[in-house]
This record gives structure tokens, C-alpha cells and sequence, in this order.
């Protein structure tokens, strides 16, 4: 674990260094879905601060289990997958953030749960850039409105946006859509909708990170490089 950790650091660092960047810029989030905890916990303990859990179900039954070693080592858990209404209270209980915000009735959703907790939670808006069906997220016509209106909700922080691109095989022909995303969210800064906070894209994979990151990504949500494969 500890070798694989190392070496995705190493391609981040070269990543960030080809683009004229700060290899602190970029977060790591590990993506834990379907791993065991045991797995999960050899990553904590191999520097891992970020986790990423795609279902409200799965992360439930994980969180608990390991809460000591994710306390002791300021571990924060991000939500990557598709979140339904229905399951929103549960994931503002469990999650440090909130990436795959779609709609601006979840994103009210999320907005009153958390003023009744009495926290404020960051949140990123999902979206669909490749317009595949198969996948949530709003279309790039959207952007600007939800930004708008999410800003307004008072217990939600907007930190910025989240895409899953279309897989590839070569990373090249993603770059188009990384790119796209970083013009997505300068265009919402240039239009003076989004606070100081709204700067960060969640975009790339264990096969892309690297274009991701010299296209802007500051968090990079990595799975396979790091657990292995996983049916």
C-alpha cells in the first residue's frame, strides 16, 4: 500500500511539476468503493487523508468501523457517487463533503439538513460533460444558473466542480474534457456568482489523473492505482 502510495505521489509531483504547479494544490481521494475496511485502514495508515465513497448504503456500514483510525489520522470522507433526496440527511451525518450535487432541490435538500445539524458543508456540482446517459451531472448549459443558486443557500459552501468524463483508453482524448471543465468554473468566477472559495475541480482517475492535473484538477479521485482492480 505504502508502494503504491508513493508512487501515484511521484506522478502527481511529475504531473504538477510539468504544469508549472504546486504538488500541494492537489488532493488525493482515494476511492474505497466496494474495498474492506481492513484495505482502507492499510491506507490511512500509509498517508491516505481523503476517501471517496460512491454510495450512502455502503459507506454507512464502513464510516463507523473506522472512525478511531480516521479521527486520529484528520481523515475526511468525500461523497463521489450519485446522491438521491432520499438519502440526503444520512450523507450530511456522515460526510466531511458532499461532490456530486445535480439539482438545485438536492441542493436545497442538503441546505436545510445541514442548518438543522448546524453545519456548513462543502459541496461540488456534478457535471455531465460528456452528456452520456448513462451518467448523472447537469449539462454545461446548467452551470452557471445552479452555481447562482446554490451560492445563495446559507449551510452550503461551493467549493467548485466534479466531472466523470467519458472513459478513453488514451488519456489524450480526455484532455478536452478536463480543459472544459476548468473553463466551466472560470466562467462562473468571471461572472462574479460564486465566492472566493469556488476554485476547485475534482476530475480525474487512475488512467487520466495525470492530463487531469496539468489541466487544473485539484482533486484527483484515484481507485485502482492504489486498491487494484476490483469486478
Amino acid at each position: 500500500m505504502r508502494e503504491r502510495l508513493e508512487i501515484i505521489n511521484q506522478r502527481i509531483a511529475a504531473a504538477c511539476q510539468r504544469a508549472g504547479r504546486d504538488f500541494f494544490e492537489v488532493t488525493l481521494v482515494a476511492v474505497s468503493k466496494t474495498v474492506e475496511p481492513a484495505l482502507i485502514r492499510q491506507a490511512i495508515e500509509a498517508g491516505v487523508r481523503v476517501l471517496g465513497e460512491n454510495r450512502v448504503q455502503e459507506a454507512a456500514t464502513k464510516i463507523p468501523q473506522l472512525e478511531n483510525a480516521a479521527a486520529e489520522n484528520n481523515v475526511a470522507w468525500h461523497l463521489i457517487g450519485h446522491l438521491q433526496s432520499n438519502k440526503a440527511r444520512r450523507a450530511v451525518e456522515l460526510f466531511s463533503a458532499i461532490q456530486s450535487v445535480d439539482s438545485v432541490k438536492l441542493a436545497a435538500r442538503l441546505d436545510a439538513i445541514a442548518g438543522e445539524l448546524g453545519k456548513r458543508l462543502p459541496v461540488f456540482l456534478e457535471i455531465n460533460l460528456g452528456e452520456e446517459d448513462s451518467k448523472a451531472g447537469i449539462s454545461q448549459s446548467e452551470v452557471l444558473s445552479l452555481c447562482e443558486q446554490v451560492s445563495k443557500l446559507h449551510h452550503l459552501e461551493l467549493k467548485g466542480l466534479m466531472a466523470v468524463p467519458p472513459f478513453l483508453d488514451d488519456p489524450e482524448q480526455v484532455r478536452p474534457f478536463f480543459r472544459r471543465l476548468r473553463q466551466l468554473r472560470d466562467e462562473a468566477r468571471r461572472a462574479g456568482i460564486v465566492g472566493e472559495q469556488f476554485k476547485e475541480l475534482s476530475m480525474g482517475m487512475s488512467n487520466d489523473f495525470e492530463v487531469a492535473i496539468e489541466e487544473g484538477a485539484t482533486y484527483v479521485r484515484i481507485g485502482t492505482a492504489l486498491f487494484g482492480s476490483r469486478s
